[in-house]
């Protein structure tokens, strides 16, 4: 079985040379596959990808921000991580309130006229100014609803109570290890609709056996080229917190794929990709003095030993 860096690869020739010609809620279009597998053994190295870089501080920040059952992203951009900005952009150009220029469409309008870039990039930088230092706007155009730090933490029950499912399973993995219930969803369907994006990454569930955790992720649906590097890195270190915690070592990293896509506008990219040779895996260092997942913060993470080929840049479908 091919594993590592190596799969990811694998996956991608397979979806370009074997994938569904398929149309998509962005209106880009896509190349898709339903059903694959991958997998990364955490003892090996720590699996950021070394065909392009990828970069670990905004998959950390994003990470804290899901641990921290944090919805708004005035965390991330404090953290200077853009990734979450577009859905919550989208909804303040799309609502009642703004009145600058037309943003219809602005994902793929930014990519092919140069004048309408220049405007969105200005409209996106009072966004930003806005959200990180106006607290009521803030509130209202910069949280995007129940997403994921909402399920995991804060999951709300037909009875008006709330579950944290994070800190339940830490619980579980450490008083009863062999069970079957390590699972955490952050799939609600009553949630969807009040989410700028449902979640792609839906459940994910952990084994011990040996000493070891291992997780497996089941993801909806998967931008291969942009999201899934991020997902990987961002599962894998989860995984290595929670077995600080738990006083286990790490086992295995599982991605399972529902909808595994390379938007068309990402082919040449994926192409130079796979053209390049893989690297040694870098090393992650955790601060031991802290003992719990919600006491971590960014300056708590290390990777020694990264050298990746350079960065490859690519549009995001919105």
């Amino acid at each position: 079985m091919v594993t590592g860096e190596q799969a990811y690869l694998n996956l991608c020739n397979h979806i370009l040379s074997n994938g569904t010609e398929r149309g998509d809620r962005t209106n880009t279009g896509t190349y898709s596959v339903f059903g694959h597998q991958m997998r990364f053994n955490l003892q090996e190295g720590f699996p950021l990808l070394t065909t392009k870089r990828v970069p670990f501080r905004l998959v950390a920040s994003e990470l804290l921000w899901f641990i921290k059952g944090d919805t708004n992203i005035r965390y991330l951009l404090e953290n200077n991580n853009n990734i979450w900005n577009e859905w919550a952009f989208k909804q303040w150009v799309e609502g009642d309130e703004y009145t600058g220029p037309d943003m219809k469409d602005f994902g793929n309008r930014s990519q092919i006229d140069p004048d309408f870039k220049r405007i969105y990039e200005e409209q996106m930088e009072i966004f930003k100014k806005n959200i990180l230092e106006d607290d009521v706007f803030a509130q209202k155009f910069g949280d995007l609803g129940s997403v994921y730090g909402k399920q995991w933490r804060s999951w709300k029950t037909s009875q008006n109570e709330t579950i944290d499912q994070l800190k339940d399973v830490i619980e579980d993995i450490r008083n009863n290890p062999n069970s079957r219930r390590h699972i955490v969803s952050a799939w609600n369907p009553e949630d969807v609709p009040n989410m700028a994006l449902p979640p792609c990454h839906t459940l994910f569930q952990f084994y011990v056996a040996d000493g070891k955790l291992s997780c497996q992720l089941y993801q909806r649906s998967a931008d291969v080229f942009l999201g899934v590097p991020f997902n990987i890195a961002s599962y894998a270190l989860l995984t290595h917190l929670i077995a600080h915690e738990t006083g286990l070592q790490v086992g295995e990293f599982v991605h399972t794929f529902g909808d595994a896509h390379i938007y068309s506008n990402h082919v040449d990219q994926v192409n130079i990709q796979m053209g390049r040779d893989i690297r040694a895996l870098p090393k992650l260092q955790l601060n031991k003095e802290k003992e719990s997942i919600f006491d971590f913060e960014l300056s708590d993470f290390e990777i020694i030993g990264y050298d990746p080929h350079p960065t490859i840049k690519a549009p995001i479908a919105v």
